[in-house]
Parts: structure tokens; sequence; C-alpha cells
């Protein structure tokens, strides 16, 4: 990106948004270079990530489901939002809710997730939970991008997080969330920069632009 047009990251996240802090951070230390975040907007107005948004100085907007009522109508409105600021890739950050096609259409091959798993092992919720349930001796994390399935789309990045003998759904989560906050930044990078290029479903990573 130029520096005259720098990416514009949209961030919706529905909880804490410790991934959303953790894309901000980068950006600041221009770990993510030619990147600015220009708004979180989240789905429930008493979100955490709302707040960790004010601090940074970066926009926070609750577009409430309760108040948009059907998926369609409250897609369109964060869509809309969006697009006001010129917004060039959005961030899924810990966003609850699915994402339905026209959103995923209008911002095709630009929305980016970060989900608590090697998938396409445990798509969906509680994924941590899904791998100590099945038995896995190694669980992770996957950036990838948002297609219209759940959790199915194109893989950018990936880490491997070993599954311990005691370990909880609480620590195996912790030790993933980790890992999910070097990741995710590095894959924003990698669009900032123009690396990243489709091979069908498969993500190639270039060198340079």
């Amino acid at each position: 990106m130029s520096e005259t047009a720098p990416l514009r990251i949209g961030v919706l996240a529905s909880g804490r948004g410790s991934n959303f802090e953790a894309i901000v951070h980068a950006v600041a230390s221009r770990a993510i270079p030619g990147a600015v975040v220009a708004v979180l907007i989240s789905d429930r107005a008493d979100a955490p990530a709302l707040a960790i948004a004010r601090a940074h100085g970066v926009e926070p907007i609750a577009i409430d489901a309760r108040d948009h009522p059907g998926r369609e109508v409250h897609d369109k409105a964060i869509a809309d939002a969006l697009e006001e600021r010129n917004v060039g890739l959005v961030c899924l950050a810990g966003y609850l809710r699915l994402l339905g096609r026209d959103f995923v259409r209008r911002f095709a091959d630009r929305v980016l997730n970060i989900h608590p798993s090697l998938l396409p092992a445990f798509p969906g919720l509680h994924a941590q939970r899904q791998a100590l349930e099945y038995g896995v001796r190694v669980a992770g994390a996957t950036v990838h991008f948002v297609d219209e399935g759940t959790d199915t789309g194109p893989i950018v990045l990936q880490a491997a997080v070993p599954v311990h003998a005691g370990d909880t759904e609480a620590s195996l989560s912790a030790r993933i969330l980790a890992e999910e906050h070097r990741i995710y930044p590095e894959a924003v990078r990698l669009f900032a920069e123009g690396r990243i290029r489709f091979d069908g479903r498969r993500v190639q990573i270039v060198e340079t632009a």
C-alpha cells in the first residue's frame, strides 16, 4: 500500500477483543506497515472490545443485532458502515455471528477470521472443547478467509499447539490464544503488503507484491 492510501482495516468483535488489540498493537508498532485500524464494530453494545477501541483511538461503533432484526438487515448495516469508512480489509476477532451470503460477496476475498483449531478440524463453536473431547494430541489456530460456509474458507496461516495430558478447556484455550495473537497480525501484514494470491482454494504467499 502507498503512504497516501493506507489499507483501512475494519474489525468486527462480539466480546473481549484481544485479537483486535493484537492487530492494533501491530499496526501502531508498524509491524503491519501501510495500514490503519479505521473502526471497531460490535454486535453488542456492552462488548469490552468497544472500550479497548476507545482506549486506542479507534472509532467504536455498536450495531446491536437486537436493533436490526434479521441477519440480512444487520449485515447490511455493518457493511454500509464499513464501506462508508473505505475499509479494504475486514477482520473478525471473536465475532460470534455468521455473516450472510450478501456480506461475504460484498467483501469477497477481503474478510479474514481467526479460529482456535487446525481447520478443517473442529469448525464452529467451542473448538478447544471439541479437540479435548476427541482426544487429539495437537490443536492450534488458523487464519482463513471467510466464505459462505462455516470456517470453510481458504487457509492463510496455521500454528500448532500441543495438547498436554492435564489440559482443561481453559488452559488449552490460553495457549492457543497466544498463537492467535501472533499469527493473526502476520496474516494481516501479508494482506497489506499484497503478498497473498489465490490458486483455487489454496492461498499462496509470494515474496514481494
